[in-house]
Order: C-alpha cells, then sequence, then structure tokens
C-alpha cells in the first residue's frame, strides 16, 4: 500500500495558522510523524491562502524535505502553486491532482506531460460527480488514456474513483468498490487511490467503518490511500489486509510488523 500522508493540509486549523505564521518546527513534526508512521508520500496543501498559495506550497515543499527524506504530493488544482511546488522539490513528487474538468485538466496537462511525476487522477469531470460503475469507467478510461498520449507512465498514474458517502445512498460503497476492481484489471500496471473516509459521513463510529472499508477496498485492488498514518489501527488493518490478500509475500511485512508490535493498538 502507498500512504500519502494526508495531515499538512491548511483547511486544518493547527495547520493553516502553521503555515501562516512560517512555524518550520510545527510543520516538520507533522512531517516526520508521519514519514515514521510509513508515510511514502507527504501530502502538502495550502489551499485557503487565495493569491499567496504558491509561495506557501514552496515553503511547504522546503520544509517538509528539509526534514524527512520522502517526496511531497503538491495539492492543489492551480498549475502555478504546483509549478512553484515543483520549482524546489528534490527527487520526484506526486501531483494532487488532475480531473476531467476541463479547465482543471488544460491547465495541469501541460505541467504532466512527458515526465516522470506521480499523478492522482480523480474520476470528475463537468457533469460532477460519479456515481456508478460505469461512470467512473467512463471518466477514467478519457483520464488515463489522454495522460498516457502525453507520454505519462501508467505506472505513474494513480486513479480516484471516488469516495462517496453511504449514508445518502447505500449503494456507493459497493459503487467504488467494484469500481476500484474493475480499473485495475482494465489497465494493468496501473494504481488507485482515494480519500477513504468520506464513505463514512454523517455516520456514528467513523473509524470502525473507515477500518472496515479499508480491508474491503485492499480486496478489490486498492493499493494506495491518502489518510492518516497516525493512525495506528488503520495501518495495522492495511497490513494484515494486504497478507490476506497475497500482496506480502511470505507474510513478511505482516511479521516485520507483528515483531514491532504494531498490532498491540
Amino acid at each position: 500500500m502507498i500512504i500519502i500522508g494526508e495531515l499538512i493540509n491548511a483547511s486544518r486549523k493547527a495547520i493553516g495558522a502553521a503555515i501562516e505564521g512560517k512555524d518550520a518546527e510545527a510543520i516538520k513534526k507533522v512531517a516526520r510523524d508521519q514519514f515514521e508512521a510509513g508515510a511514502n508520500f507527504i501530502d502538502v496543501n495550502a489551499g485557503i491562502f487565495v493569491g499567496e498559495e504558491p509561495a506557501y506550497l514552496k515553503w511547504l515543499v522546503e520544509t517538509v524535505q528539509e526534514e524527512v527524506d520522502a517526496p511531497c504530493a503538491i495539492d492543489s488544482p492551480d498549475p502555478k502553486a504546483i509549478e512553484a511546488g515543483l520549482a524546489v522539490h528534490k527527487g520526484t513528487p506526486m501531483i494532487n491532482s488532475i480531473s476531467l474538468e476541463k479547465e482543471r485538466y488544460d491547465k495541469l496537462l501541460p505541467i504532466l506531460a512527458g515526465t516522470d511525476l506521480r499523478v492522482i487522477a480523480l474520476c470528475m469531470s463537468d457533469e460532477g460527480m460519479p456515481e456508478t460503475v460505469e461512470d467512473r469507467l467512463k471518466i477514467a478510461d478519457k483520464l488515463v488514456n489522454g495522460l498516457i498520449q502525453k507520454n505519462v507512465k501508467v505506472e505513474n498514474i494513480f486513479v480516484d474513483p471516488l469516495v462517496q458517502p453511504i449514508s445518502v445512498n447505500n449503494t456507493f460503497g459497493v459503487e467504488f468498490l467494484d469500481s476500484v476492481e474493475e480499473i485495475m484489471k482494465r489497465f494493468p500496471g496501473i494504481h488507485t487511490a482515494c480519500g477513504l473516509s468520506n464513505i463514512s459521513y454523517g455516520l456514528p463510529a467513523r473509524k470502525f467503518m473507515n477500518q472496515a472499508f479499508m480491508v474491503m477496498a485492499i480486496a478489490k485492488g486498492l493499493d494506495g490511500a491518502i489518510m492518516n498514518p497516525l493512525d495506528q489501527k488503520m495501518m495495522a488493518n492495511i497490513i494484515a489486509a494486504e497478507a490476506l490478500a497475497g500482496k506480502d509475500k511470505f507474510c513478511m511485512s505482516y511479521l516485520k510488523a507483528f515483531r514491532a508490535k504494531k498490532f498491540e493498538v
């Protein structure tokens, strides 16, 4: 599982204040904590700072990479902000995210074309949020083929089929899970990723619901997640689910986690 640590997001009150105040130590601590907990990418988002986002995103990338030897997921729909982050990033980052919404697609595709950048491709179009497997696959086909035609490698594409709350429609969970399975079958070598916690919006005991849904999604082929890696129970569930799904040869990761007492949560 490729873990994209979600905690450095300006929409979180404490993080927004740390960004605005250029509190490097606070940002570095969150980056370090996520990295040590198992994050492969550190998401950086300064989206609340309209007009100042490029400068803040540049500062976030520099600050995070001063602290941890990990790539960032540069999180913005604004190409100027993304370019500002890319200008100072060391190594190969992830772009979060492109979609089939025309304005966003047309602005971000030239930045991605012919590069080794990894990219999250949201199954969203100008027609809105897809609800069925068929709707998601139509968007995924256009997104993936458009990226490949611009020389983006399939293994660098992370399709996000978009999780919607089952409190709104009881079929939304199944439609998402079946979409993951179909996307993984249709595009060999591709990745899938999502912000999974929306599944439980409006319900009690959300962490329990999120953990169960993650296990189900891994069984369908999900291999990436935008999440809080400090959630030890979720991380333990991921390790166990990947072993059960045949993604952990000789259960080596599971055994390593056991020895590190990661199941004692």
